[in-house]
C-alpha cells in the first residue's frame, strides 16, 4: 500500500466532511441517506480512499449538491481564464472516467468535460439529477445513455436534454474513448 497521498482526494474527503458536519449528520446518517457504506465515507473523509464515479454520486445525491461541486471543492478561485493544464481533474479509480472541470465556481452554470474510456460504464441515482437541469453534448465517439427506461444512442454533436429525474448510466460500448460534455444549471427540476 502507497502512502502517497492525492491531494485532490484530501480535498474531496475534507469537502465531504465539511458538507456531513454543515448538516450536522453523523456517519450513519450520511450513509442512510447516501446508500454509502460508513466505513467508505469514514476512508473518502480521511483521504485514504478515492471515491469512485458511483460513490461520488450517491453522495452528491444525499447533499442535494452536484458532482463538479464535490470535486472542486476550493470554489475560491475566481480567475476568468482557466487553463486546461490547471482546471480541476478527477480520475474515477474503478473505470477510468476522467471529468475536468471546464467552468469555475463563479459561473452560473457548471461545465465539465468527461472521457469515458472504452467499455466504461457509470450509473447514477435519480436523486444526483434531482436538483439540476442537464443537457449532455457528445464530442468525439460514440454513448450510449440509459434515462430510466429511456436508452439514448449518442454520435458526435448530438446532444440530450435530461428530463425528470431518473436514474441515469453512461455507456461506452466501443472500442474508443468517448468524449461529452456535461452541462448543469442549478434549479428546479423538469
Amino acid at each position: 500500500m502507497s502512502n502517497i497521498v492525492d491531494p485532490l482526494v484530501e480535498r474531496i474527503g475534507a469537502r465531504i466532511r465539511a458538507e456531513r458536519d454543515r448538516r450536522r449528520w453523523t456517519l450513519a446518517e450520511l450513509a442512510e441517506e447516501s446508500g454509502v457504506s460508513r466505513a467508505m465515507i469514514h476512508r473518502i473523509e480521511r483521504g485514504e480512499s478515492n471515491p469512485t464515479a458511483v460513490v461520488l454520486g450517491k453522495l452528491s445525491a444525499a447533499f442535494r449538491l452536484s458532482v463538479a461541486t464535490l470535486l472542486d471543492p476550493d470554489g475560491e478561485a475566481a480567475e476568468r481564464v482557466r487553463r486546461a493544464d490547471t482546471a480541476p481533474r478527477w480520475n474515477d479509480p474503478e473505470t477510468g472516467y476522467t471529468r475536468r472541470q471546464v467552468s469555475g465556481p463563479g459561473f452560473p452554470a457548471e461545465v465539465a468535460e468527461i472521457r469515458l474510456p472504452a467499455g466504461a460504464e457509470v450509473p447514477y441515482p435519480a436523486a444526483a439529477f434531482a436538483f439540476h437541469r442537464q443537457i449532455i453534448w457528445v464530442l468525439d465517439g460514440h454513448l450510449t445513455f440509459h434515462e430510466g427506461d429511456t436508452v439514448h444512442e449518442l454520435d458526435a454533436g448530438d446532444t440530450v436534454e435530461l428530463g425528470r429525474p431518473a436514474p441515469c448510466v453512461f455507456v461506452n460500448s466501443t472500442a474508443h474513448e468517448c468524449r461529452y460534455a456535461v452541462v448543469l444549471v442549478r434549479g428546479d427540476a423538469p
